[in-house]
């Protein structure tokens, strides 16, 4: 019985981490990226440069990094190394890299 209980309890462990995992993700809309490119075509930034922070998804920018707003989209945009990179405001991390 301890041994079945003890399943059940890592069982639901897994499952609440999985689930917040899977809560942390964002999914942009193909409205919304559209609005992204088409915004940042019109408006471009000056690149600028962060050595040693990679670009890729997940990764925090640092708040001396100014991000920039995209109308009727709640993400942020800025330039870095001379790639758009798409951010969310609240917690800072990148959650799209344009090419």
């Amino acid at each position: 019985m301890r041994v079945h209980l003890t399943s059940a309890a890592a069982a639901l462990v897994l499952l609440a981490v999985i689930g917040a995992v899977a809560a942390e993700e964002v999914v942009i809309t193909p409205e919304q990226d559209t609005v992204v490119r088409e915004y940042v075509k019109k408006q471009p930034l000056a690149s600028v440069k962060l050595p040693g922070v990679e670009l890729s998804v997940g990764t925090a920018l640092p708040d001396t990094v100014e991000l920039h707003e995209v109308p009727k989209v709640k993400y942020r945009y800025v330039v870095i190394d001379n790639r758009t990179v798409l951010v969310d405001p609240s917690t800072r991390k990148i959650i799209k890299v344009y090419n």
